[in-house]
């Protein structure tokens, strides 16, 4: 590189001397404006969009805490029972169950509302239930 700036430098930068001189057309006449009121783009009684209200946010936020709660829940139960099945030490088992537990009880917290807690809450039983199974 020589340091040498571009020849097309934008007009904002160069200051409006040389933007005068690369305008294609200096003389143009502006465009003339309908006297005719324009209809806005939506109507002012519209529904708000799911990005701008935020009870929808809101909404969404405690049915995905519930979902994964249970989900998660359920995941933990079934792992516990094939755990149990086989010759597992005692406390595997005991591992997928009590995080199953936490994971219900964050289900509930986030069908409530309590979404921050209901986070925390399904960390904590994932990781109880990968402990267990760590020791396993």
């Amino acid at each position: 590189m020589s340091g040498r700036a571009d020849s097309d430098t934008d007009p904002e930068i160069t200051g409006p001397e040389p933007a005068a001189a690369q305008d294609p057309e200096p003389y143009a006449e502006p465009d003339e404006q309908d006297d005719e009121p324009t209809e806005p783009d939506h109507e002012p009684d519209e529904e708000l969009d799911d990005a701008d209200d935020p009870a929808q946010g809101a909404r969404r936020a405690r049915w995905t805490a519930a979902g994964t709660g249970a989900a998660l829940t359920l995941a933990g139960l079934a792992a516990a029972l094939l755990r149990l099945a086989r010759a597992a030490p005692a406390h595997v088992p005991a591992a997928y169950a009590g995080g199953a537990a936490v994971c219900a009880c964050a289900a509930v917290l986030g069908a409530r509302g309590r979404t921050r807690r209901a986070l925390w809450l399904l960390i904590a039983g994932v990781m109880v239930m990968a402990l267990g199974d760590q020791s396993d």
